[in-house]
């Protein structure tokens, strides 16, 4: 955090030493302490407010995102699988709050050496503001010279942690078992997540060793990627998606206005996701950069889409609209971790590249026969690790300390993961049934259909032999 408040009555000192003798000057001197001292403290509680406001209004927006992986899954799949995912994403955010508060907090950002913060359970105000709410008017100075609200930087935290365990859902889509995904989104976001970032932004050793990701390019998007990749090799891809000559199914999103829908709220929600990540609303340096990263978010998805445009039917052998789409994200994707740069045509430049990275992703991912359903991997992993190094182009960083970043969170990402998918698979098995991935998680998991004017249900019997 680069909050600074300011201090109180400062100005006023320096008038002090220029004031003439005499009653008069008495009088003049004691009105401008108190006015200098007055705006002092004005101007630290403002800088509060605004700090504060900034951390929950952006945060807001990127839980919004949520709703944006909601509608760009639910329509990326089969019509029978549309519930599953529904309740997939509104029980994953809810599992990333309750997992961040009692332990993921903590590790990341409390007490945190070189690799771990402080294992204890909850989190909450701090001292000075339990006694302001509790009535003691004095603990208002300590309150204001935090900078802003604790509870504002929690929430604005949580909310990024939510957005990696999304990352996973749409990549396993349409085979995974509910309960086991539920499973592993814990684990992620309560000890994945939180270690890679007290490594990075909570001061561990990666941050001592300069590695820059403004907002999150591998600690987050890569994190949700290499967790991704982990699990669709364990659980492995759908039934009939690839032949056996080595040829790949065909399976089309069900509802193309929802998918093009959810990448529209991605597109707004990232605004708060790079935009929050100036961490304060202070002054001018502050509303400057703020707005300069919005404009480099905004050019980077763009340019994505046009370059994905440019190159799939070369690619892909048509113009693939999902690709374009997956162009916006991996243009997002790759910004994020320098949007702070000053000369916006770099922004151009490396939203564009990620776009035909995760165009080229998406048909490798085929060749190597790894079912991707929404293609999570090709636009968060792969452009994650580009738009890192990317920050060496334009916002300093350091390549060989990029690159030790990347490999180090890579490492331990896909190995944990890896680790706890078998696990999962073992215990409670990771995928669902033939029968079931045949029939729809919706009707044999939920009992419910997305569109139900347009499918027969099961009867209750053929539920019974479902499950």
């Amino acid at each position: 955090m680069h909050l600074e408040a300011t201090e109180p009555g400062t100005g006023a000192r320096k008038l002090f030493r220029r004031i003439p003798r005499g009653a008069a000057a008495v009088a003049a001197v004691g009105a401008v302490l108190c006015a200098a001292t007055v705006s002092a403290e004005v101007s630290a509680e403002s800088q509060f407010v605004l700090n504060t406001f900034s951390f929950l209004i952006w945060g807001a927006l990127v839980m919004w995102m949520c709703a944006g992986f909601t509608m760009l899954e639910a329509g990326s799949v089969r019509t029978k699988n549309a519930s599953v995912i529904c309740l997939k994403n509104i029980g994953l955010y809810s599992i990333a709050g309750l997992a961040y508060y009692l332990i993921g907090y903590n590790l990341m950002y409390t007490d945190v050496g070189s690799l771990i913060g402080t294992v204890q359970l909850g989190y909450g105000p701090s001292d000075a503001e339990r006694s302001l709410l509790s009535g003691e008017e004095a603990a208002a100075g300590a309150v204001v010279d935090q900078g802003y609200s604790t509870m504002s930087d929690w929430f604005f935290q949580m909310v990024f942690v939510a957005t990696a365990a999304s990352i996973v859902s749409g990549t396993l889509a349409e085979r995974v078992k509910l309960w086991s995904f539920f499973a592993f989104t814990a684990v992620l976001t309560a000890i994945i997540y939180p270690v890679v970032g007290a490594w990075t932004w909570g001061g561990g050793w990666l941050s001592e060793m300069g590695f820059q990701d403004f907002a999150g390019s591998t600690i987050v998007h890569s994190t949700g990627g290499w967790a991704a990749l982990a699990g669709a090799m364990v659980v492995g891809p759908r039934l009939g998606k690839f032949r056996a000559d080595g040829s790949v199914r065909s399976t089309p999103p069900s509802n193309v206005p929802a998918v093009t829908l959810g990448v529209f709220i991605l597109w707004l929600g990232w605004f708060g996701f790079n935009g929050g990540s100036q961490l304060a609303l202070a002054g001018t340096v502050d509303a400057v950069a703020m707005s300069n990263v919005l404009v480099n978010t905004n050019l980077a998805a763009a340019a994505g889409v046009m370059a994905a445009v440019s190159v799939s039917r070369a690619i892909l052998g048509r113009v693939d609209l999902l690709a374009v789409l997956n162009g916006a994200i991996a243009g997002l994707v790759s910004i994020t971790a320098g949007p702070d740069i000053v000369d916006h045509h770099w922004a151009i430049v490396i939203g564009a590249i990620g776009g035909i990275i995760c165009t080229l992703g998406m048909k490798l991912m085929e060749s190597l026969k790894l079912d991707d359903v929404v293609g999570a991997v090709p636009a968060h992993l792969f452009a994650g690790v580009w738009g890192t190094l990317a920050v060496c182009i334009a916002a300093g960083g350091n390549f060989v300390t990029q690159l030790v970043g990347i490999l180090s969170i890579g490492v331990f990402v896909f190995a944990f993961s890896f680790l706890l998918w078998m696990a999962l698979n073992k215990i409670m098995g990771a995928r669902v049934s033939p029968t079931v991935e045949e029939l729809g998680q919706d009707a044999a998991e939920l009992g419910i259909e997305a569109y139900p004017e347009f499918v027969l249900m099961p009867d209750d019997d053929g539920l019974e032999d479902a499950q």
